[in-house]
């Protein structure tokens, strides 16, 4: 499912805020052991001119904005370096 998730994960970034560069990894082995409700763990690193003049929070909801309903139903954790493109 972790492959599937990572896909999802970038193909809604990829559709909502077209980024000039963007990481999608799984970090579920950090977490083993920790309870997740069967929600994965992951990090993404996005350039995107969407985020120009934005503040690191509004690049930050942006983001789970892009995400929607995974944020509740596949996403236990999410770390993000998010950043416009100067």
């Amino acid at each position: 499912m972790t492959a599937a998730m990572v896909e999802e994960i970038r193909r809604r970034l990829d559709a909502a805020l077209h980024p000039s560069e963007l990481d999608v990894l799984d970090e579920g082995y950090k977490h083993a052991g920790h309870a997740n409700e069967g929600k994965g763990h992951f990090h993404v690193r996005i350039v995107s001119p969407e985020f120009a003049g934005a503040l690191p929070i509004k690049r930050h909801r942006m983001i789970y904005a892009a995400l929607g309903e995974l944020m509740d139903s596949g996403i236990h954790a999410l770390s993000i370096d998010a950043k416009a493109p100067d």
